[in-house]
């Protein structure tokens, strides 16, 4: 998929519960230390940060499970 492909709109639940699949796959065997990502919206970029560490600034319990 191309990153400016606009697919329609919010997940539906079955593509909601794939997208958490893959990345719970992703993190599991891809992901080495940590990956940063960022995409554009209509609304602003978004800026993604997948790690392996919680950051120093942050506490374990505002972290949900999927």
């Amino acid at each position: 998929m191309d990153a400016t492909t606009n697919e329609g709109g919010a997940l539906s639940a079955a593509e909601f519960a794939q997208f958490m699949s893959l990345l719970r796959r992703f993190c599991s065997d891809e992901l080495d230390q940590w990956e940063a990502l960022k995409t554009d919206t209509p609304y602003g970029d978004v800026y993604v940060l997948i790690s392996r560490y919680i950051p120093s600034d942050a506490a374990p319990e505002v972290f949900k499970p999927f």
